[in-house]
């Protein structure tokens, strides 16, 4: 197992590298860049680039805000740059980075990150790793308990329906979850927002943050409730979504095992129902759900609360790596495609060895990778 693991490690680089460069290529050489922002802002254009990277005054990068010292005439790389000072550009082309042929802007971007340094962000003024443990808390919240209060309620949920596959119990949990999978879970956000976040009926919970401002001044006890307090609405949106879907995965692969004929062999035998389920059917069930995992954890940190975050006004990494790429933010783009890759790759290994704990005959060291 050792082996394994050592090789699933080192396949890791290429992958990491293989995505930075595919994303590389599209993104730096995508046009509307941070360049092309400022300079859409110098000439009065809808963006609030320049006022970020300088901190709200009208100097960019040590130039004035007109950025026409000589009044000459920039090359036609910039779209809009005409009556820009070229010394203007290239000066802005360096702040950004951009003064670097691209191999080796990239070969840079993949030395500094293999040691976990990203750089500064482009219009925040702030480092990005900085930028990144800012925001980590409310992931971490969202995802973490997210993905646990999904399982606790689907594997027992979904191994309840199988068993009573076709029964009132059945039914009626399956129209449950059919609404709740029919409803999209910002949609469902709305409607907690409304009826009991000061929306038009009940003020009973908090709209911002994850705790009080007072926080600091609570106990523990008054702390922790604080902090669920404040989860109480986005994981109900969130969790409305995601539990119909692992509800449906597990009851599906459990009626699948069940109808084998090694469930009928284990009950001709006289095992318990209990010693049939838990013994011999649960270990294969679950394959299908574990593989589920990786990509439904990584979800619920970024895709799937990305609109949470924006209505509940919770600052996580999903709305952190939109609004970077919407302002073309690149070390903060790069830095969290980077985190989500990274971490992907090992919850995908952490899956696999699950596999063995669930079921020692599997047997990945005798496997090509």
């Amino acid at each position: 197992m050792g082996a394994y693991i050592l090789r699933r490690l080192l396949l890791m680089i290429p992958t990491i590298l293989g995505i930075m460069a595919l994303t590389f290529l599209v993104v730096q050489f995508a046009p509307g860049g941070p360049v092309e922002r400022v300079i859409a802002q110098l000439q009065g254009q809808n963006t609030d680039a320049t006022s970020r990277m300088s901190g709200g005054g009208g100097d960019v990068g040590g130039f004035d805000a007109a950025g026409s010292a000589g009044g000459g005439e920039a090359g036609s790389r910039y779209r809009g740059a005409q009556g820009l000072d070229p010394e203007f550009i290239a000066r802005l082309e360096k702040e950004f980075g951009f003064d670097k042929p691209p191999l080796e802007r990239f070969l840079l971007m993949v030395g500094n990150y293999a040691v976990f340094d990203f750089g500064e962000s482009y219009f925040r003024k702030i480092s990005v790793i900085d930028l990144i443990k800012e925001k980590l808390p409310v992931s971490i919240s969202l995802g973490l308990w997210l993905t646990l209060i999904t399982y606790a309620i689907s594997i027992p949920l979904g191994i309840a329906k199988a068993v009573r596959d076709g029964s009132r119990f059945d039914v009626w949990t399956s129209g449950v979850i059919a609404v709740g999978y029919a409803i999209p879970s910002f949609l469902f956000a709305v409607l907690l927002v409304v009826l009991f976040a000061g929306g038009s009926f009940f003020d009973w919970f908090p709209l911002r943050g994850l705790t009080s401002e007072n926080w600091a001044s609570l106990s523990w006890p008054e702390k922790i409730l604080d902090y669920f307090w404040h989860l109480a609405l986005p994981m109900a949106a969130l969790v409305l979504s995601a539990f119909a879907t692992t509800t449906l995965l597990t009851k599906n692969s459990f009626l699948d095992e069940i109808g084998k004929q090694y469930v009928m062999t284990a009950r001709m035998k006289g095992l318990t129902e209990r010693k049939v389920l838990y013994g011999h059917v649960f270990r294969n069930a679950m394959m299908l759900v574990i593989a589920a995992f990786p990509g439904a954890f990584i979800s619920s940190f970024f895709t799937g609360s990305l609109l949470i975050e924006q209505i509940f006004s919770l600052d996580g990494l999903g709305l952190l790596g939109y609004r970077s790429i919407v302002d073309r933010d690149y070390p903060v783009v790069f830095a969290t495609l980077y985190v989500f890759s990274l971490l992907g790759l090992v919850i995908g290994l952490i899956s696999d060895l699950t596999y063995t704990w669930i079921d020692p005959r599997i047997d990945f060291e005798s496997r090509e990778v």
